[in-house]
């Protein structure tokens, strides 16, 4: 039922207007709005919120819906699945009833400043730092290729409290950005795919906070609450690759079916056959694979390893089935205005964030 629903609205309200989101690097506030006035931002987020009262399951069925309509450039995903559950899970009674119905209700656009110049995956490595200065913290730093820079006005933000303390000395805040001096975005990064989704610089200069904007009870916890939510956040990527694929697949199905070479359908030669065969039989083990960690999600039972085995796998499946498939495409493939070139390019960012699919192996061989 949230399947159908959210299809239906995403025809009527976001399909009319995409390819000028697209077009012009964002999508609209007003988009977000409707969007939460539809029910379909943290559907996961407690009742008592505004939200649904759902779990991670309802989550993926956005998330892949998204995916299968090819309006995955919207950062529905980040805002609902990553930057509300900090809050939720770490925040203060008073925190969450002042920032969680906001995010529901799409006036607020949430963020969350991991990446720096300097550090990606090493999430140890970050320079910004948070300095306690009697009720406030005061917050110094840059942030780069952060996912709804441009929109974002709550964001959560990875600084150091204590430098010399290594991952000990991590805390997050959540910087209200209408709220501060001091904070400056930086350009729209001109990227090679998800054109639609503003992705930015942000600046903290002297950026004063309030100490309740701190998450958790207390300092130096922010290293150990990235790592607790990090299995759902590399999940998450999980879900969108195969959204991605079933996409891929879908189109260029329609598109050898019609399309003839020397007297046949693309279709009928054994090599393209074969070939999707193989992706179709790829496709569905990567689905029962993501559906089985869905539901340890939910459980409570997903451990990193196995959701780093789904990101760098789902994600390198998604690469690999996007050139496969633009290959069937020939010249067309090649052309933009064929949705194959777009899935293409933005395939090649899923091997990257939320831990680069080397570090995915990495903490995968630690387990063996």
């Amino acid at each position: 039922m949230l399947d159908d629903a959210f299809a239906r609205f995403l025809e009527r309200e976001i399909a009319p207007d995409y390819e000028s989101f697209v077009e012009a690097g964002s999508v609209t506030r007003e988009a977000w709005a409707k969007t939460g006035a539809g029910g379909f931002l943290c559907p996961a987020m407690p009742e008592e919120y505004g939200a649904a009262g759902g779990t991670f399951a309802h989550e993926a069925v956005i998330i892949r819906r998204l995916g299968l309509a090819g309006f995955d450039h919207f950062g529905i995903a980040l805002h609902s699945a990553i930057v509300a559950p900090y809050i939720l899970h770490y925040g203060s009674d008073d925190q969450k009833s002042r920032w969680l119905p906001g995010l529901v209700s799409g006036e607020r656009i949430g963020a969350i400043a991991m990446t720096e110049p300097g550090a990606g995956s090493d999430l140890q490595a970050v320079k910004t730092t948070a300095v306690r200065d009697g009720n406030h913290y005061v917050i110094n730093g840059s942030k780069t290729f952060i996912t709804n820079g441009q929109l974002a006005n709550t964001i959560v933000v990875v600084a150091k409290t204590d430098p010399a303390a290594g991952a000990k000395g991590t805390s997050l805040f959540v910087v209200e950005t209408d709220k501060v001096e001091g904070f400056r975005r930086g350009r729209n990064l001109d990227k090679l795919g998800f054109k639609g989704n503003d992705t930015s610089e942000l600046f903290f200069d002297d950026v004063r906070v309030p100490a309740d904007a701190l998450l958790g009870p207390e300092e130096g916890r922010g290293f150990y609450q990235l790592m607790e939510q990090l299995p759902q956040e590399r999940l998450l990527v999980a879900v969108q690759a195969m959204a991605a694929i079933e996409r891929a697949l879908d189109l260029t199905l329609d598109y050898v079916k019609e399309r003839k070479a020397f007297g046949k359908r693309v279709l009928d030669f054994q090599n393209t056959q074969f070939k999707l065969a193989e992706l179709k039989t790829e496709a569905t083990i990567g689905q029962t694979f993501v559906n089985d960690c869905i539901r340890k999600l939910d459980a409570g039972t997903l451990d990193t390893v196995t959701a780093s085995m789904a990101k760098y796998w789902c994600t390198d499946l998604q690469m690999k089935t996007m050139d496969e498939c633009l290959q069937f495409f020939g010249g067309y493939g090649y052309m933009t205005e064929y949705p194959i070139s777009r899935l293409y390019a933005d395939a090649r960012v899923q091997r990257i964030y939320a831990g680069t699919n080397e570090i995915m192996k990495v903490l995968i061989a630690r387990s063996l």
